[in-house]
């Protein structure tokens, strides 16, 4: 990112002019006064890099543990509103916020500087805030006033501080053709993916701010002579010692990294140190170097140029203080000539320019070949960290047309490093460095250029050595307000969403909370309700059936079911048999009938559950799809086909529910089909009735008048039984022998005719007018009695009433705890939803909160950082 440059404004406390003039007429700065200000500013340095470190330190953790730190990126906006802005927000830049992991969703926000003084310090603020944040007049005019001035010093759009510096992903994926950009392809990867590459990129700032340290506190300065081959570095450093110690060749030949110190720090003897490959040197530790004299040097550059030797050169600069670059009398400097960036060994002169050793870079262009690609690499790369570079247009005096050249030069330099070109009268010198090194020769430009150089190295430690360190916080810093910025917009998003979440759906889970004992009671009152009702009409609807078979009566009318016409005497066996089938029939439809409104009893039941699911459950929760078909109840009634009976210890065909078989219905049992002689003529039923105490064995009322019928029907019966027990020779011979005495009796024989004739008309009568009538109600009573008698062993729910109303019952309450149960179930998982739905909200709510609060508190460090170190007076 191309870095914007301010005015040094270095208080005058801290360096004080001295009268003294230099050979140039330049005033002279007291060396303590340099010195004094320079520690100065360094602990401030050193104090803002360790503070920095902390806050990333933080923000990493926090990255890790708390928040999953989203990358931004702030766009031009699609569509400009058309509607007029407050007059406070037309200083601010309105840009369109993105993340990476979500490039599809966007948000308008606010650019603006914070501070005067910071052209990379600033704050995000959403378009409804910035809105919405009272301010008066007249300190917007003032804010409007402070932002023309900045703008002023400003040599850059706006528009690229929005982009990362330092902690730009700039990834290569995607397929052939994709786009480069950050953004676009940083798109590809997940969120966490992200946040881990964030991680590692903040982790590599941390472990270079170290390195910067090291480098603030180190009270040499190392000065990198570099540029393309053939450019005349070596010439150039040549021209610096005033002395010809570097190779020089029409041909590349510097391929060692050589690196020129004072021979003060080697005892003042001039030699060279051969560096030893993967060991630390140590001036004192002979094992890390090889010595070979300074006459040497040729020779071992020219057995090296397949390699890349580390030299270190110490030369004994016999020239004034004042005059000397490496002998200053101020701090110890190195001057490194690196080989020509267009050989092979780019990737180590970037290592070197990482900023980790390099005080100030001084890069050597040809005038005659101007900025090649890989310079303009070199220096997009340097200008992360250093805003400014020494830059000596070499072989100047061989250019015909000089103004041409100047400006095409200064031209590239101003896109290149804006901030050097803004200080190009101190920085940018057009020279010839051969020209230098002729003996009295008079060389103005390069005396100018010199004086420069040991100004800016030694007079500007501030600039040279401190400033590029500024530079690079100042970058950092502005990062992390980005970053904390734009993720406290959607930290403060996320705790608004979180807010309208649980003003949502906490009254909706409370409501379900006081609501769930009112569901479970109704619901047990329609089971209880739909199952008490139906065994009751069941009771109903079969013991009204009963009664009316007991009478001889069909148990409902309906319009399928009639009882049999008489066919006569001859067939009275067969009638008997169809006015049985009739009446089991008119039970088992009595029983459907019972079911029938079971039926209707339980869809009402099923209706009322659906009434309370749509009372209690919430909106949004989906519906029971249960569809409740009354025609599927009883459909696998015990006893139907596939379904298996069991039988009774009696023998009986019995099913679940009593002794009638009540899964297959009476009509189709055979012991209940099964027609006999006391269907005819119930002998039993009438001897109790009329000789007992008028009424049946059973405790029955029946008829309490006897005719003549009736009696004569009475006497047939007993003369059944009678003649039942005269069959046989001696009961034979018995009867005839009384009964010739009865005839011998002259008043017996008188009454014979009579009584015969009596009988014979009796029993005519009987057969004829009274037999079809007697039959039905016999044939009932006996049924009604075989379903209310208790049998041994069995008990009152087996009768055919009971046991028909609890099965009914039964079936009923199934389908309504089935339905009920499904009502519960949606309403246990829609509380269950809503209670996770309020735990998430409250946890992000909770996370988001401390989010905002942390981002916040970041944004107050970076600036506190700011103010503390003066970044801004040391640029």
């Amino acid at each position: 990112m191309a870095q914007t440059y301010v005015p040094p404004r270095t208080s005058p406390s801290l360096i004080k002019e001295s009268p003294l003039q230099g050979i140039n007429g330049e005033k002279l700065l007291k060396v303590d006064d340099v010195q004094e200000a320079y520690v100065e500013q360094k602990d401030r340095l050193v104090h803002a890099i360790d503070s920095t470190k902390s806050v990333l330190g933080e923000l990493r953790q926090f990255n890790k543990d708390e928040w999953v730190v989203r990358y931004p990126t702030l766009n031009e906006p699609v569509q400009q509103e058309t509607q007029p802005i407050s007059r406070k927000m037309r200083n601010h830049l309105r840009r369109s916020l993105t993340f990476a992991d979500d490039p599809t969703s966007q948000s308008d926000v606010m650019f603006s500087p914070a501070r005067k003084g910071l052209p990379r310090s600033f704050t995000l603020t959403s378009i409804a805030d910035a809105q919405d944040t009272p301010e008066s007049d007249a300190k917007e005019s003032a804010n409007d006033s402070e932002k023309e001035a900045a703008e002023s010093n400003r040599l850059i759009d706006p528009s690229k501080d929005t982009e990362f510096s330092i902690l730009r992903l700039d990834l290569k994926l995607g397929t052939h053709g994709s786009s480069n950009s950050p953004a676009a392809l940083v798109s590809q990867l997940e969120k966490s993916s992200i946040a881990n590459l964030l991680d590692e990129r903040i982790s590599a700032s941390v472990n270079h701010m170290d390195k910067l340290r090291l480098r603030v506190e180190d009270t040499s300065s190392k000065v990198l002579v570099t540029g393309d081959l053939n450019s005349g570095k070596s010439t150039f450093v040549n021209a610096l010692l005033r002395r010809e110690v570097m190779p020089v060749d029409q041909q590349p030949c510097t391929t060692a990294f050589c690196e020129v110190h004072d021979a003060a720090e080697n005892e003042d003897k001039e030699e060279v140190h051969v560096l030893k490959e993967g060991v630390s040197y140590s001036i004192s530790d002979e094992s890390t170097f090889t010595r070979a004299a300074l006459t040497d040097l040729e020779t071992i550059v020219a057995d090296n140029e397949t390699a890349q030797p580390v030299l270190k050169i110490y030369l004994a600069d016999k020239r004034a203080p004042s005059e000397s670059l490496l002998n200053n009398g101020v701090v110890d400097i190195s001057l490194i000539d690196a080989p020509g960036l267009n050989r092979d060994s780019l990737k180590t002169t970037a290592l070197f320019t990482r900023q980790e050793e390099i005080d100030v870079v001084v890069f050597v262009v040809s005038a005659e070949n101007h900025f090649t690609l890989s310079s303009k690499e070199f220096l997009w790369n340097a200008s992360n960290e250093k805003a400014y570079l020494f830059i000596v247009v070499n072989k100047y005096e061989q250019i015909k047309n000089k103004e041409k050249c100047r400006r095409l030069v200064l031209d590239q330099i101003k896109q290149l490093s804006p901030g050097t070109y803004e200080d190009a009268e101190d920085l940018v010198h057009f020279v010839d460095s051969a020209a230098a090194l002729r003996p009295y020769t008079a060389n103005p430009a390069f005396d100018d250029l010199e004086s420069s150089l040991r100004s800016f190295v030694l007079v500007k430690r501030s600039k040279s050595k401190l400033q590029p360190v500024s530079t690079y916080l100042t970058n950092i810093l502005s990062d992390i307000e980005l970053l904390v910025g734009a993720n406290a917009i959607v930290a403060q998003t996320d705790l608004d969403r979180a807010k309208e979440d649980l003003n949502r759906v906490k009254p909706v889970l409370e409501k379900m909370n006081s609501g769930r004992d009112g569901l479970e009671d109704g619901l047990e009152v329609v089971e209880e309700e739909g199952a008490e009702k139906t065994s009751r009409r069941t009771k109903e609807v079969l013991s009204a059936a009963v009664e009316r078979v007991g009478q001889g009566l069909l148990g409902i009318d309906h319009p399928s079911i009639s009882m049999p016409s008489y066919p006569g005497l001859l067939r009275v066996w067969d009638y008997a048999r169809d006015v049985r089938r009739a009446l089991l029939v008119s039970l088992d439809a009595a029983v459907r009938l019972a079911e029938d409104e079971a039926r209707n009893t339980t869809s009402s039941g099923v209706k009322k559950i659906g009434e309370l699911g749509d009372e209690h459950l919430p909106e949004g929760v989906e519906r029971s799809r249960r569809v409740f078909m009354p025609e599927a109840m009883f459909a696998g009634r015990p006893g139907r086909k596939g379904v298996p009976r069991r039988r009774s210890s009696t023998g009986g065909a019995v099913v679940a529910g009593g002794i009638h078989n009540l899964g297959i219905g009476l009509a189709q049992r055979g012991d209940m089909l099964e027609t006999s002689f006391p269907d005819l003529f119930d002998v039993q039923h009438y001897f109790s009735m009329h000789f007992g105490d008028g009424k049946s064995e059973l405790g029955l009322d029946d008829e309490t008048s006897a005719t003549a019928l009736s009696i004569l029907s009475v006497g047939v019966g007993a003369m059944t039984m009678v003649g039942g027990q005269t069959f046989g020779a001696r009961g034979l011979i018995d009867g005839i022998i009384r009964l010739s005495d009865l005839f011998g009796n002259e008043t017996a024989r008188k009454w014979a005719a009579p009584v015969v004739g009596a009988c014979v008309i009796g029993a005519t009568a009987y057969l004829i007018l009274e037999l079809p009538n007697t039959i039905p109600k016999t044939i009932g009573r006996r049924i009604r009695t075989s379903l209310t008698k208790l049998e041994e062993n069995s008990s009152e729910h087996e009768l055919f009433v009971n046991a028909h109303s609890g099965r009914i019952s039964r079936e009923t309450r199934k389908v309504l705890r089935l339905a009920s149960w499904d009502l519960r179930e949606r309403f246990r998982a829609a509380m269950d939803e809503r209670l996770k739905e309020v735990n998430s909200a409250e946890e992000l709510a909770r996370k988001a909160k401390h989010a905002v609060d942390y981002f916040r508190s970041v944004e107050t460090k970076t600036g506190k950082i700011r103010d503390d170190a003066e970044l801004v007076s040391m640029l």
